[in-house]
């Protein structure tokens, strides 16, 4: 593993960690986080890991309409694990709502632990196209961080529970990262969850970060998303020079 992954590795470990840790000081500022974030992955999704999903399928003779379909498969399923395990509801019983808080944290533990598997996919195509993804990653990371604070606090568990699932959460990218850069992806199923990835960042940018900043009227909330959009805008174009 190089010195730029270890980094980025360690990166992936504190964003989670910090965005756990400053929840509750900084909860008014989570619009501008949770914008940034949806703007740099859908960003990604559309400059790095699509095209090179494409690109790998197009060079081995997969056919780019399944590269599409397992896009959108994606999507849904991401939709179908967040509609189910994810959200809660104020008026449901006390004791289904502390179970869900820790169904709900564990599914975004997996989800960081397939953040990792991504930026380690990304780094097996090129270590520009990693470095980027994994900028991407972090962002997220850092409101992931946010959300199982949230989902476990919400849901009746104590602080001591919420650390635990956040230390677990911060954890999982690192592991992810680890075996992803250990075995050697072929090329056909390197496309295949690249294109997995394009799906899972696309909803969780537009379809559950994105609406959350709806609740703000704040133009500098435009701003954040338009930041996260340019950062990873310039680095895929400096990354192509």
């Amino acid at each position: 593993m190089n010195t730029t992954l270890v980094l980025l590795t360690l990166a992936t470990f504190f964003s989670t960690l910090i965005g756990g840790s400053i929840i509750v000081k900084f909860k008014k500022y989570l619009p501008y986080f949770f914008a940034f974030a949806a703007g740099s992955l859908v960003a990604v999704s559309f400059l790095e890991l699509l095209p090179e999903s494409l690109k790998i399928s197009n060079s081995i003779g997969f056919p780019t309409k399944y590269i599409m379909l397992i896009v959108v498969i994606s999507y849904f399923v991401y939709s179908l694990l967040e509609r189910f395990f994810l959200t809660h509801h104020e008026d449901e019983e006390d004791s289904h709502r502390h179970i869900m808080g820790s169904i709900g944290a564990g599914s975004l533990v997996i989800h960081s632990f397939l953040d990792g598997i991504a930026i380690g996919a990304a780094f097996a195509v090129n270590p520009s196209v990693g470095f980027v993804v994994a900028l991407a990653v972090i962002s997220h990371d850092f409101t992931d961080g946010i959300n199982t604070v949230i989902i476990m606090l919400k849901n009746k568990h104590n602080v001591k529970r919420a650390i635990m699932f956040l230390i677990l959460d911060a954890i999982a990218p690192v592991l992810g990262i680890v075996v992803a850069t250990a075995i050697t992806i072929p090329e056909k199923a390197l496309a295949i969850l690249l294109a997995v990835f394009v799906g899972e960042f696309l909803y969780i940018g537009a379809a559950t970060l994105l609406p959350e900043t709806r609740k703000h009227k704040s133009k500098k909330i435009i701003i954040a998303m338009a930041l996260g959009i340019i950062v990873i805008a310039v680095l895929s174009y400096l990354i192509s020079l």
